[in-house]
């Protein structure tokens, strides 16, 4: 009598067992890749989402997600085409979309396309300059993306993106850098102050042929500049008087006087 509550309890402890072992559920993003004796079932041996049955012991089931993974790239020491040392990190975007490829044609996806990654970008940043390295980022980050993913693909693995993170120069370098950025900036100032002297000079040799033409301007412009002075100044300032600038009033006040006189 004693035995039996036993027996049942095994048996029903067994059963649970058995079933925990033969249901799995798999998120949306996640497929299971199915192996029964060690050979993919078929249909390609993916299930999922949803509720997945396992026969126990016989099938074996690895899991595989679908998100985008985000993998940082170690900095790598690279020599450029114009002998320059530089250490260079990167972030590669990518995801499974074929999760049977991504189990049966490389043993672990991650670490190979991390060990890819490095050395694609040792090798595509070791073939550019310097220049291009600071100046062409966009470029060079479309051309690691598609280097990688033309690796990747017999793997199930499509990478949608590839940043260059950060490049880090030798202190040298950078003083260097730094000089010659100074060097342009004193460039460009000169270059301005140079054009705006012309500018002035230009403008100066318009005015002059203008007041050239026209004597009388040159007497207002002189009388301008006196009351100026005056203005600015509270002490007491002589100036001598061309008698040129006098001609024309002298001119006028001869010739009203002349008209005065009794005929």
């Amino acid at each position: 009598m004693q035995q039996f509550p036993v027996v049942t309890a095994v048996i029903i402890v067994f059963a649970i067992l058995i079933l925990s072992s033969a249901i799995r559920i798999l998120r949306e993003y996640e497929r299971g890749v199915i192996f029964r004796l060690g050979r993919l079932i078929g249909n390609g041996g993916v299930k999922g989402p949803g509720l997945i049955f396992l026969i126990p012991v016989v099938d074996k089931m690895v899991k595989v997600s679908l998100r985008i993974v985000v993998m940082d790239v170690p900095p790598q020491d690279i020599i450029t085409r114009d002998n320059v040392s530089v250490k260079v990190n990167a972030v590669v975007y990518f995801r499974v979309v074929e999760a049977q490829k991504a189990i049966i044609g490389v043993e672990n996806y991650l670490v190979a396309t991390s060990q890819l990654s490095q050395t694609t970008l040792r090798s595509v940043l070791g073939q550019s300059e310097l220049d291009d390295l600071l100046s062409q980022r966009d470029k060079i980050n479309q051309k690691l993306q598609q280097i990688i993913d033309a690796h990747t693909e017999p793997w199930g693995i499509k990478v949608s993106n590839v940043e260059v993170k950060q490049i880090d120069l030798p202190q040298e370098m950078q003083r260097a850098m730094a000089k010659q950025a100074e060097a342009e900036r004193e460039r460009r100032s000169k270059v301005i102050a140079a054009e705006g002297e012309f500018q002035a000079s230009q403008r100066l040799s318009d005015a002059a042929k203008i007041l050239a033409e026209q004597p009388s301007a040159l007497t207002l412009r002189y009388l301008q500049t006196l009351r100026e002075i005056a203005t600015e100044n509270n002490s007491t300032t002589i100036f001598p008087v061309p008698i040129d600038l006098l001609k024309p009033f002298l001119k006028d006040m001869g010739q009203k006087a002349l008209e005065q006189l009794p005929k």
